[in-house]
């Protein structure tokens, strides 16, 4: 596989399928792991990165749910295609930055990735699309179980499976949850909300993760906790979690159509016939729009354009996503004209 055939396709978390997908866009479990004997990559020579890479790269071979995956090597990238699996939430920014001794490694679907010497040796992810965070759990447990007997793993009948960062120590377990909040934003709850789930001990960060600013009314909600709780626990507690703020989600959504419809038609329906003619259009303002147009399509507002297609012009309207697809590096002006171009494209078809 190709970097430039993940554009051939959409990626298993876009596909707005799943239970609950008019609000979860997408279910995450990412495991941290570390060899034993070996420094956490800050501290690892180069000559350590390379074997830690050779040895988990040796071991995914022999791993039946990892033959259909491709390992790109990040000294052999060039920025472009690093900012790309960064959009496809692949690759997170930390890992973009440095590219000694580090891999990506992707399956066909994009169900799996895993990074390699990245915070840890190992940070394997599992996405799965709308609200399915017990089956990506299956499937990340069964790899995990595979990995560790191919590979001596760092792990402290103590302390549980030993990380670079304290916060990660125990399960090395983050489970994730985005969600698509346009309703309890416009009711003006979110705050409200948002402090609840803080003193819950769950954290809540945008559409790429940590250090990323909540955009298009999209909210990633994660488990802080990693220690002290089984990963049966941690999926339990985020799922419950979740259940409720589907709920209120869903409540805001009536008292908007109950109490506030023409508002809300007229806002859906300018968004939508910007995006439908506009000539130059920015990233931040297409995520915004594009956030009304879900929520109308999932009210039923809007009947010609279906969840998938909305999902999949929040990623390839992305920077090096209409860069990929013009196989060249294009101006920030020129991307904002392509941007346009695209969305009309998809939206008049």
């Amino acid at each position: 596989m190709e970097l430039s055939d993940l554009l051939q396709h959409t990626s298993e978390w876009l596909k707005g399928t799943g239970p609950n997908s008019d609000i979860v866009i997408s279910s995450r479990v990412r495991l941290a792991r570390n060899l034993d004997k070996y420094p956490f990559p800050h501290w690892a020579a180069k000559e350590q990165g390379e074997e830690i890479l050779a040895k988990i790269d040796e071991a995914k071979g022999k791993i039946d749910f990892l033959k259909n995956t491709t390992t790109f090597k990040l000294a052999k990238m060039d920025n472009l295609d690093k900012q790309f699996l960064v959009e496809r939430h692949l690759m997170s920014h930390e890992h973009a930055q440095k590219k000694d001794s580090k891999a990506i490694m992707i399956d066909d679907e994009e169900i799996i990735a895993i990074m390699v010497n990245e915070e840890d040796h190992l940070r394997i992810q599992v996405m799965q699309s709308g609200f399915n965070l017990f089956e990506a759990w299956d499937i990340i447990n069964r790899i995990d179980d595979r990995l560790s007997k191919e590979l001596n793993v760092a792990f402290s009948r103590e302390w549980g499976y030993l990380t670079a960062c304290p916060t990660n120590t125990g399960t090395g377990m983050r489970g994730s949850v985005m969600l698509h909040l346009p309703a309890l934003v416009m009711t003006r709850q979110i705050n409200r909300v948002l402090a609840a789930i803080s003193k819950l001990s769950f954290t809540t960060r945008g559409l790429y993760g940590e250090g990323t600013q909540a955009t298009g009314n999209f909210f990633q909600i994660s488990n802080q906790v990693s220690l002290g709780h089984s990963e049966e626990e941690i999926i339990e507690n985020i799922n419950g979690l979740i259940k409720q703020i589907i709920e209120q989600e869903n409540q805001a959504r009536e008292v908007l159509l109950g109490q506030s419809k023409a508002l809300l038609e007229d806002r859906i329906s300018r968004s939508f016939g910007i995006l439908k003619n506009a000539y130059i259009i920015s990233s931040q303002e297409t995520i915004e729009l594009l956030s009304m147009i879900r929520l109308g399509s999932d009210l039923g507002m809007i009947k010609d354009v279906d969840r998938s297609r909305i999902n999949e012009l929040f990623i390839i309207t992305q920077p090096a996503h209409l860069q990929k697809l013009e196989n060249k590096k294009i101006t920030s002006q020129d991307r904002d004209m392509k941007r346009a171009e695209l969305v009309r494209s998809k939206l008049n078809q």
